[in-house]
């Protein structure tokens, strides 16, 4: 399948415990259960890089994850899905801040 059209939807989770390495495990298990939703092509899940200190860089968050989806209809699928559902509920009181990008893949099919 192409690129074109695809859905990248990355996460940022900024705990409420943000040195808690537990708080931090406990919701790299919970996006682990994310996996169990067939329409998620790829999943990663990560912790901030110790990469160069520059300005345009923000790591002030603890967890990460990024997941690509054939189609908009795909991610719709997935806000609802029973698991993602209950990841919410079961690890929400985990963060206190979440932030979404979502990008829609425009290259050209070769």
């Amino acid at each position: 399948m192409s690129a074109r059209n695809q859905i990248v939807h990355h996460v940022f989770f900024w705990l409420k415990n943000p040195l808690s390495v537990d708080d931090a495990a406990q919701l790299i298990d919970g996006l682990k259960t994310l996996k169990a939703i067939p329409q998620i092509k790829n999943l990663l899940i990560g912790t901030p890089a110790s990469t160069m200190k520059r300005d345009v860089v923000d790591n002030s968050f603890q967890v990460s994850e990024l997941m690509y989806f054939d189609d908009v209809e795909d991610q719709d699928i997935y806000q609802t899905h029973p698991v993602h559902v209950a990841f919410v509920e079961k690890y929400g009181h985990l963060w206190n801040k979440v932030v979404v990008y979502d990008m829609i893949a425009n290259e050209p099919e070769e």
